[in-house]
């Protein structure tokens, strides 16, 4: 019920880049510095799957397809975790979702769609 906001989804050709943003939810706000944020992405026929991940300390992961294409942050002041895609690829091509973890809890946003032509 209560959910983070992701923007900055859309379409672009490969080799091009987007930055996906999440907002923290109202609930999350209040103990953003406890949380941890990941973005996972599912395509068409896919089951959903972890892109990477930030810490409450800022430790960071990525799944091996991302690596070295994507960059995982967040703004601690904002409350906003961040994802620069650089070299988008079609196979890029989902509905990517920001994950927050809070207390044993998942909350999920509605999730933005990214489309890469070939």
């Amino acid at each position: 019920q209560v959910q983070p906001v992701e923007s900055g989804g859309g379409s672009v050709q490969a080799g091009g880049s987007l930055r996906l943003s999440c907002r923290a939810s109202r609930s999350i706000l209040s103990t953003f510095w406890a949380t941890d944020f990941s973005w996972y992405r599912q395509s068409p026929g896919k089951q959903r799957e972890l892109v990477a991940g930030i810490s409450t300390g800022g430790s960071t992961n990525y799944a091996d397809f991302v690596k070295g294409r994507f960059t995982i942050s967040k703004d601690n002041a904002k409350k906003t975790v961040y994802l620069q895609m650089n070299g988008l690829e079609p196979e890029d091509t989902a509905v990517y979702y920001c994950n927050a973890k809070y207390s044993g809890n998942h909350y999920w946003g509605q999730g933005t769609q990214v489309t890469v032509s070939p």
